[in-house]
């Protein structure tokens, strides 16, 4: 079992003279807000890693860390497996990128066609985001419609079309049951026209929204656990009636399962019980390397193929590349039965810890997510969609607070609070540890009544 990490606190990257100071200074001067991705923002500055082994991270001060985060839930082996490590570097000791294809993609792409039951082909990029764009416009090519509907809040990366709403607040959100599309500056305002937004779990006023634009509609996407939402699991009459409404209507479903596939050994829609026409991935399939991947009936992805027409082009310099493709065969051939079961037995373990420390200090809150995905909020009322949540974490600023002291008591968390996604690596010391740095921290911030 591993140790937990040596120190007491692990905090000394706060000094003035440490070496993350010197490289947020560095980093400031050549990136806006020193950072290449607003996800690592920290206040005051940012710890900089410096080596990741299985379940723990280190930093440039030498403090150790046990990392329940993964790099925003991809490492679910956590970091340098060492199968994925060896894979890797026999590949790039023999090429990294090539003008032509190798067998690296199709073995990847054979294995998650056998794992998810509904996928018949697949094609890869190089992160989520392209994913999530290229399932639209394969929606858009297979149905000959134009318009997108997806949910309030929701975030999809960063295409115009997936991004719009996610920056729905209270000031700009509008009527529950006509949600404005709100965009940021950089979109072009006729994106508002192009994009139906609806509220989560509602079925009625998704049913009277979508069949308002369903002649327009090339497709829903959704996330069946989105983080954006709090990871609020949907319920399950509503999923189905997704399918049943989309499929009635001749509209594309569209998975993004990029963050939510690490919940079920063939995805989160088999656990639900449904087929999307499209599934867009990323994060885990990658085994630790830049990646994403576009899947579907073979009918909806022949959009692609150049043979019939080639309706939607698509390029890409590094997709396929040998190097993800191997990381990420040697990651999900390890993904076993029996790893989702490991990490659902710490996850119980986990929740249940949370719950009874956080009941003992007469903490309201709600323990939300599937298997290895978690997230807590500090809040009695009922969580049913976006605008809920987004009360309760308006009503919850403790929770940046907790996560921001847990990683003095050498525990890592996202910058959304008390976001955790769990890796194989990890056993029952892992989850101990991680409780006791909590009440620690809750006792620390004054947080309840013990």
């Amino acid at each position: 079992m591993n140790q937990t990490p040596h120190s007491q606190t692990t905090a000394r990257y706060l000094d003035e003279s440490s070496s993350s100071k010197q490289l947020w200074d560095r980093a400031l001067a050549v990136m806006p807000g020193g950072n290449s991705r607003h996800t690592v923002v920290m206040d005051p500055y940012p710890v900089y890693a410096v080596k990741g082994q299985g379940c723990r991270v280190w930093d440039v001060e030498g403090d150790e860390r046990i990392d329940f985060i993964n790099n925003y839930t991809s490492l679910i082996h956590g970091h340098s497996d060492p199968k994925v490590t060896a894979a890797v570097t026999e590949v790039i000791a023999n090429g990294t990128a090539f003008s032509l294809p190798t067998e690296r993609d199709i073995k990847l792409a054979e294995l998650l066609i056998d794992r998810v039951p509904y996928a018949q082909q697949l094609r890869f990029a190089n992160s989520g985001s392209e994913a999530v764009l290229l399932a639209l416009r394969a929606a858009r090519a297979a149905t000959g419609r134009s318009k997108i509907a997806k949910f309030e809040g929701c975030y999809h990366g960063i295409y115009d079309y997936a991004q719009a709403s996610d920056s729905s607040r209270p000031h700009n959100w509008g009527d529950p049951k006509r949600p404005t599309t709100t965009l940021e500056p950089s979109m072009a305002a006729s994106l508002a026209s192009d994009v139906v937004t609806m509220p989560w779990n509602d079925i009625e006023v998704c049913r009277a929204l979508i069949e308002d634009h369903a002649s327009e509609l090339a497709g829903v996407l959704f996330d069946p656990l989105p983080a954006a939402l709090g990871l609020l699991e949907p319920r399950r009459d509503f999923v189905h009636f997704l399918r049943e409404i989309t499929e009635r209507h001749g509209i594309m479903l569209v998975a993004d399962e990029v963050l939510s596939f690490r919940v079920d050994h063939a995805g989160a829609c088999t656990t639900y019980g449904i087929e999307p026409d499209l599934l867009a991935l990323g994060k885990i399939i990658g085994g630790g390397f830049p990646v994403g991947a576009v899947a579907g009936k073979a009918d909806v992805m022949a959009v692609f193929d150049h043979r019939d027409g080639e309706k939607v082009h698509h390029g890409g310099t590094y997709n396929g590349n040998p190097v993800t493709m191997v990381a990420g065969y040697e990651t999900m051939a390890q993904l076993t039965v029996d790893s989702f079961e490991h990490l659902e037995r710490l996850a119980a373990e986990l929740r249940e810890g949370m719950t009874r420390a956080l009941s003992d200090r007469s903490v309201a809150h709600r323990v939300t997510g599937r298997g290895s995905l978690m997230m807590v909020l500090l809040t009695d009322e009922e969580l049913t969609d976006f605008r809920s949540v987004a009360r309760a974490r308006a009503h919850s600023p403790q929770l940046a607070q907790i996560a921001k002291e847990m990683l003095h008591h050498g525990i890592l968390l996202g910058q959304r609070g008390l976001f955790l996604a769990l890796s194989t690596p990890m056993q029952s010391g892992e989850i101990e540890a991680f409780l006791r740095a909590f009440e620690q921290s809750l006792d620390a911030l004054g947080i309840g009544s013990a």
